[in-house]
């Protein structure tokens, strides 16, 4: 009625209550990650439910049904009761009380929907609760409301906020009910910290993934685009369309080699492969690699205020001379971080799309992580509409792919497939121009987020091979390799570059995050930072989350970490308060407990 696209879907959801069980009054409340049940003390009795393979939907809703109940389906509820007779055996020779089953919501990601709705300002989501609602209820209700009266959430809450869906999968019935049949099938599952979802997969892909799973890409999914994880060595892995884990009749897929090799992640240590990822990154640091990273958002920003609508947006000077690129942050009205993006200011004249639009003005072309695409594009339009600017975004994402050519021997490669000259001299960091590569114009940028010499390529969709071939051919005699994204992370974090609500969030300041360069400030002003790098001698994984101690006492957590292959070390990013003030003390981590060398990142 309101035109707002709301990503969830009813299932029947159901507990059973038994009768008396003696003895049971001090027993704790259990969850069986295996079985994918709960039972939870009620009394002298237990409720027992889960979270079946097969869950029923909710197909036709009837308008008299309000604040009613279904039937309970034994056939479905039972695997629960097995899973639970098999933690307590009693439950075999205990009756059943009662029984509850009523529709609840379910999401894509478990996770509520939450914040202003894309397509109606001042429309408010406050739903799919994917029955923790009496558990989030409370913080999702405060913040809520603070982000109703004030704009923004006081906290946090990108993980909940409806822009984390890309618009062009909240209203596909099939990625819906796909991702929140996978969600709920897992919602007991461990979570590995490098798993994917096997639902509602290759929904966008770019112009080379055929020829990239050929080589033996394993993909990750990311905003419902395929992007390279890393390249299996063992040939193609390609992703198959979803079987429901065998269930409603749904043939499970055979020699599926995609869900092996995410099966061999399992493991909160090193996995099988991770020779394979460090000989891409040390590729790249020692010779070349070429990244596919064409998932990126790109937009471009025109029309009379254009100048005024990037001052006001970006906290980096954006108004260099047409040709530069600047990396940048957006931030909200307290300060937080709301992005962090490259600006390219393009020079005015007729269209040249997709590399230019026509304008006579001010023109910038931004490129944003596609991950947060969605999140960038709402933020940006807001703004505009805010402030009354006359602008107009366009959102180019789908027409151009994206490489990135990464290493000391980038520039030898690239000088062969551009017709421009690549010296320092003639095409310095931070620019960026158009230029012929293999007969085709492309966008070429001097940048890297892994810090390396290298270019970016930002490639019409219909020229994207025969420039890929064009760059690999020329590659081939200085031994060029593609890598994917598990490369990018443990390079960049080397490196100290900072990732969009992992070590950089909305409510992180830049300043706070070590990234005073991008903002307009005097250059005198002292700021130290409050992240911290911590790396480990230890030769052992982290992942994010780990606590942060010093002298006993808990000063925060791991935002992001990864393993540093060039520096043979596990590296940690996290924010610290520290309660004493003070700076020469003992640190470590847990879990385990763990030295680390510490560094304070100045401005």
């Amino acid at each position: 009625m309101a035109g707002v696209k709301v990503p969830l879907i009813a299932m029947h959801h159901a507990y059973v209550v038994t009768e008396r069980i003696e003895g049971i009054q001090n027993m704790p409340n259990v969850r069986d990650h295996d079985a994918s049940v709960y039972l939870r003390l009620q009394g002298d009795a237990l409720s027992v439910g889960g979270y079946e393979q097969n869950p029923i939907f909710w197909e036709e809703v009837s308008d008299k049904f309000a604040f009613s109940l279904f039937d309970l389906d034994w056939d479905v509820f039972m695997q629960n009761i097995e899973g639970a007779i098999n933690r307590v055996p009693i439950l075999e020779q205990t009756g059943i009380k009662s029984t509850v089953c009523g529709p609840e919501s379910f999401t894509a990601d478990h996770k509520p929907l939450m914040g202003e709705a894309p397509e109606v300002r001042g429309y408010f989501l406050g739903c799919g609760f994917n029955s923790a609602g009496m558990m989030l209820g409370g913080g999702c209700g405060r913040e809520l409301a603070h982000w109703i009266i004030h704009g923004r959430p006081e906290k946090d809450m990108y993980g909940y906020d409806i822009r984390r869906f890309h618009h062009s999968l909240t209203d596909n019935n099939r990625w819906i009910r796909e991702r929140s049949h996978e969600s709920y099938a897992k919602n007991y599952s461990v979570v590995f910290p490098f798993d994917e979802p096997l639902a509602s997969r290759n929904m966008r892909r770019d112009p080379f993934h055929k020829a990239l799973t050929e080589q033996g890409c394993v993909f990750q999914e990311r905003h419902g685009w395929e992007r390279p994880g890393w390249f299996n060595k063992d040939g193609a892995a390609p992703v198959k369309d979803y079987d429901y884990y065998g269930a409603y009749d749904t043939p499970k897929n055979a020699n599926y080699k995609y869900n092996e090799l995410l099966g061999k992640e399992y493991t909160f240590s090193f996995p099988p492969h991770h020779d394979v990822i460090k000989n891409e990154c040390l590729t790249c640091r020692n010779g070349v690699a070429v990244f596919n990273m064409s998932y990126f958002g790109k937009f471009f920003l025109t029309g009379p205020d254009a100048k005024k609508a990037a001052d006001w947006l970006f906290t980096a000077d954006v108004n260099k001379k047409p040709g530069s690129t600047v990396y940048t942050c957006m931030l909200n009205k307290r300060g937080g971080s709301e992005a962090d993006l490259t600006v390219s200011r393009l020079e005015p004249g007729a269209a040249n799309l997709p590399l230019s639009p026509e304008s006579d003005g001010d023109t910038y072309y931004l490129a944003i992580g596609g991950g947060v695409a969605e999140h960038n594009w709402n933020h940006i339009s807001t703004v505009l509409q805010d402030q009354g600017f006359r602008c107009q975004l366009a959102d180019h994402s789908e027409d151009m792919g994206m490489i990135s050519i990464q290493g000391p021997k980038s520039r030898a490669v690239l000088q062969e497939v551009l017709d421009t000259d690549l010296s320092n001299e003639a095409f310095p960091f931070s620019t960026h121009k158009v230029v012929n590569a293999a007969g085709h114009q492309v966008r070429a940028m001097r940048l890297s987020f892994v810090g390396e010499l290298g270019w970016e390529l930002h490639i019409p969709k219909d020229s994207c091979m025969p420039v890929y071939n064009a760059v690999m051919a020329a590659g081939a005699k200085h031994g060029i390799i593609n890598s994917g994204y598990r490369a990018i992370d443990s390079l960049s974090i080397e490196k100290g570059y900072r990732h969009w609500h992992a070590d950089l969030r909305p409510d992180d300041t830049p300043l706070e995050a070590g990234l005073a360069f991008t903002c307009k400030l005097k250059s005198t002003i002292p700021f130290q930072g409050k992240i911290v790098c911590f790396t480990i001698d230890e030769k052992m994984p982290m992942f994010g989350l780990e606590a942060i101690f010093r002298n006993g006492v808990p000063v925060g957590h791991l935002r992001r970490s990864d393993y540093g292959f060039y520096i043979d070390k596990t590296i940690g990013y996290g924010y610290i308060r520290n309660p004493d003030g003070g700076r020469d003390s003992w640190v470590h981590l847990l879990f385990p407990p763990c030295p680390v060398n510490v560094y304070m990142l100045r401005q």
